[in-house]
């Protein structure tokens, strides 16, 4: 599968050791490795319950986000943005992945086997989500939220 290919090879870039990265992802069961933030990536973390609905809000209004994870029990939602967004990011109850943080991040082209997994896998291609698009479409998301327009 080559766009998996591409996007193993954007994501192991941000290791220290890329050749290692990719041999541990095939070794590790749960097909994870441990990557730091702040290289090629920060990651926004938002509980599910506005993360989901974020995310609708943004697949109406892009042909194609950022990667976005979704965590262990389905319980937060992380959104790669560009490196920096980390250390200026403002918001109550949004958690941060920056400069000095890894982050666990699942094999791409391979079936979850359970736990974290993608909700918009990497295209390989080091697209990540504006933090400005982000922030509005977490507020669009919000909104409908406190109506009752979108229970996530």
């Amino acid at each position: 599968m080559p766009g998996a290919q591409t996007a193993l090879a954007w994501l192991a870039s941000a290791a220290p050791d890329p050749e290692s990265c990719r041999r541990e992802w095939e070794r590790n069961p749960l097909g994870v490795a441990l990557l730091p933030a702040g290289h090629r990536w920060d990651v926004l973390i938002l509980p599910s319950r506005l993360g989901h609905p974020t995310l609708d809000v943004l697949t109406r209004v892009l042909d194609q986000p950022g990667p976005v994870l979704a965590d262990f029990g389905d319980a937060r939602t992380g959104f790669f943005v560009p490196p920096g967004t980390a250390a200026r990011w403002l918001g109550t109850g949004i958690r941060t992945a920056g400069v000095g943080t890894w982050i666990v991040v699942p094999y791409p082209g391979r079936p979850a086997t359970g736990g974290i997994r993608w909700l918009i896998p990497p295209d390989g291609t080091g697209t990540l989500t504006d933090p400005g698009l982000l922030e509005l479409a977490m507020h669009e998301a919000a909104a409908a939220l406190a109506t009752g327009g979108n229970e996530g």
